[in-house]
């Protein structure tokens, strides 16, 4: 099988300015005007590939979706009711399952291992999701946490302390604003929020609290149970995350913060779930997605077609950030705590992958070009401090020649220099040699070579010098 290829193409003065400046010290309104004035911090667009886990209650069933509990209880679906009355007796409450969500193999040095190992920047843990259980011992959500049930542990603290004391990635919180079944939410929501018992009580308080306690530099918000922005009082927590927590300097915020702030306000934008526009968009965004195709949460019933394959992996984070986004990629460990080893390959894959090519994707800009118009599966990217223009091709053509339209050489200047990338295997060695191109205009790179070692997937980089700037 064959994964993507980089091409290298070292250009002479590129124009694009960095885009995304770190975080100055200013004070910010709680307004959306103000708030979306704040610059993003630089390390997000530099980081460009993220994980996500989705962990909680739901991984015990772990059957259908993380929606276990609404699907089964609210919509009624068949496929869930069923399954409740073939493997639990009758009268079996969703909090039921509280007590069996143990994490008994749970080890947090061990998931920021792998977590490291797939070439990840940050990582994001649902702190709670819509179920309401919290992964940490909220003062706001008695008996239904995971330090009062279940572990009888911090789950969030472990996984804190362990990513940032054996790793260099960035730690990340999920937070679901609304709760489906809270009886204060269902109050307030029966009433078209014109109270907002439950934010006071519940959400903003807890909101605080895992900032203060566990300083994330990613809060992402979700689930704004179609309550506006001023219903949750968004804006005033956001005035006080940039201005007064400790995490004002380096915090990143994305766009759910109540109905019609998605893609609209904060931070960052997520428009959707699995979001990738093929196109560039004028403001930074992240496309969080699924390996499991199906559900966000471990499902027992998954099968191997339903989970995509390295390839399809690679695809969706070159496209993604020739477009200018971050890739967020989500695993689902089991009710135990037991990263599934067909995601731990998947990480361990795309970690060997970006072993190779990972100069094209971290730190980069977009180009002029997000893709080629001749050549399908051809992306670029760039570093115009470097003067570098990149070409991550996909698929090697049938022909064994790779054209490329959009960049554009200079007679006298451009040039293929020989460039050599080695498999791990030393029996299985190969080198890359390229023909030495100097003519203008659009250029064909011949002789290439890609190659398997161990069952993990390495690309090879030519180079080109060119006058083509913008």
């Amino acid at each position: 099988m064959r994964l993507g290829l980089l091409m290298l193409l070292p250009l002479l003065p590129l124009l694009l300015l960095q885009p995304y400046p770190a975080a100055r010290a200013l004070s910010y309104d709680p307004t959306w005007e103000s708030l979306d004035s704040r610059p993003l911090p630089a390390w997000f667009d530099q980081a460009k590939f993220g994980i996500f886990i989705h962990w909680g209650v739901f991984s015990v069933p772990s059957f259908g979706s993380e929606w276990f509990w609404w699907y089964w209880q609210e919509e009624k679906r068949p496929k869930y009711v069923d399954f409740m009355n073939d493997n639990y007796p009758p009268g079996f409450k969703y909090e039921d399952f509280g007590v069996l969500f143990t994490a008994k193999y749970f080890n947090a040095n061990q998931w920021v291992d792998i977590l490291q190992a797939s070439g990840a920047k940050y990582v994001v843990l649902t702190s709670k999701h819509h179920e309401g259980f919290t992964l940490w011992g909220s003062e706001h959500s008695w008996n239904w946490n995971a330090v009062d049930e279940g572990p009888k542990r911090d789950i969030v603290k472990e996984l804190e302390v362990a990513v940032r004391n054996r790793s260099g990635l960035h730690f990340g919180l999920y937070y679901s604003l609304f709760e489906w079944f809270h009886p204060l939410f269902l109050e307030d929501q029966s009433g078209s929020f014109q109270k907002q018992r439950f934010p006071v009580s519940k959400a903003l308080p807890e909101l605080y609290e895992l900032v203060n306690k566990y300083q994330p530099e990613v809060l992402w918000s979700d689930g704004d149970g179609g309550a506006p922005d001023h219903y949750w009082n968004s804006t005033d927590f956001l005035a006080w995350l940039y201005n007064e927590s400790p995490v004002r300097d380096t915090v990143v915020t994305n766009d759910r913060w109540g109905a019609g702030s998605i893609c609209k306000h904060g931070g960052y934008y997520t428009c959707s779930d699995r979001y990738n526009p093929g196109h560039l968009l004028p403001h930074k965004w992240e496309n969080c997605m699924t390996i499991d195709q199906f559900s966000w949460g471990y499902r027992r019933e998954a099968e191997l077609s339903d989970y995509l394959t390295i390839e399809e992996l690679v695809k969706q984070l070159v496209e993604t950030v020739a477009c200018g986004g971050n890739l967020l990629m989500n695993i689902g460990p089991t009710v135990d705590g037991i990263i599934p080893v067909i995601f731990e390959e998947r990480l361990r894959q795309m970690g060997s992958w970006l072993k190779v090519n990972g100069e094209a994707i971290y730190a980069t800009h977009t180009w002029r070009s997000q893709n080629d118009t001749v050549t399908p599966d051809v992306w670029y990217t760039s570093k115009p401090e470097k003067k570098l223009v990149y070409a991550i091709f996909l698929k090697w053509p049938i022909s064994g020649k790779l054209f490329l339209e959009q960049p554009i050489g200079s007679l006298g200047e451009t040039e293929v220099d020989q460039a050599e990338r080695w498999v791990s295997n030393p029996a299985l060695k190969h080198s890359l040699h390229t023909w030495i191109c100097r003519t203008a205009g659009p250029w064909t790179a011949t002789d290439l070579d890609i190659f398997k070692a161990q069952g993990h997937y390495s690309g090879v980089a030519s180079s080109v010098r060119s006058s083509d700037a913008l």
